[in-house]
């Protein structure tokens, strides 16, 4: 367990999140679940965890999507789970994202942005997850990366990462990584001993050690919790962890 100074220390604790107590914003081209306060939904308890702020599980109709709208000072990381989404924006940065491509846009100073569902039958699903950067004003950034090679081995892999890791997409913040996996039946994985850690689980369900099975959907926030182990259950698991210091 992470020992810290007595004025920063804070009690372990783990609090579960249920899917059907989400946030939710739907239209005819949307349907949006938050997991913290997002847009017209403001909740002062419910802001973050930690340097996560935002983490909107998104399923898009096809040939719809998010038109051009601008960001500042914020990193931008969307994980696609089934389906396609483009990304174009004011640096003229374009690509397309599919399950296990990470993308992370850097807003800076600055950015403009639209995300679209380019298949003309098929919707597409997603979680876009926000973090504060560790310096403002940077020079605005897009990178992205295919992580399915490591992703097939198994375990928790490094996707976005302000900590160094090679095989991740980085972002502007030391303190912060997010961890993904496709977790075979009854696999274990030990969740990182950081400060604050955020489990989702989009696809499937796990037993999180100390609180019991998450099911699709659900969230638990960890705060100095110790590396507790997470366990797929009969079917796998697709998971997303965020460690921030």
């Amino acid at each position: 367990m992470t020992v810290t100074a007595p004025s920063e220390r804070r009690a372990p604790s783990i609090e579960v999140r249920r899917a059907a107590d989400r946030f939710e914003t739907t239209a005819g081209w949307l349907d949006s679940r938050h997991s913290f306060s997002f847009g017209r939904h403001h909740d002062p308890a419910n802001t973050g965890h930690g340097l996560l702020l935002v983490s909107n599980d998104d399923v898009v109709r096809a040939g719809t999507g998010f038109d051009t709208h601008p960001h500042r000072d914020m990193e931008i990381v969307t994980w696609v789970l089934a389906g396609e989404l483009e990304h174009r924006d004011s640096e003229r940065n374009r690509g397309v994202i599919y399950p296990g491509l990470a993308q992370r846009m850097s807003a800076g100073r600055g950015i403009w942005h639209s995300e679209k569902n380019p298949s003309p039958t098929d919707d597409v699903r997603f979680v876009q997850m926000w973090v504060l950067p560790d310096t403002e004003s940077v020079d605005p950034g897009y990178e992205q990366l295919d992580v399915n090679a490591e992703l097939d081995r198994g375990g928790l892999v490094p996707i976005a990462s302000g900590r160094g890791h090679d095989a991740a997409i980085s972002i502007h913040q030391a303190g912060a990584v997010l961890l993904g996996g496709r977790l075979s039946p009854h696999e274990v994985v030990a969740l990182p001993d950081d400060r604050h850690v955020h489990v989702f689980v989009p696809v499937g369900s796990v037993e999180l050690e100390g609180a019991g099975t998450l099911a699709t959907g659900d969230a638990a926030r960890l705060t100095a919790a110790g590396d507790l182990a997470l366990t797929a259950g009969d079917e796998g698991a697709e998971v997303l962890v965020w460690a921030t210091a």
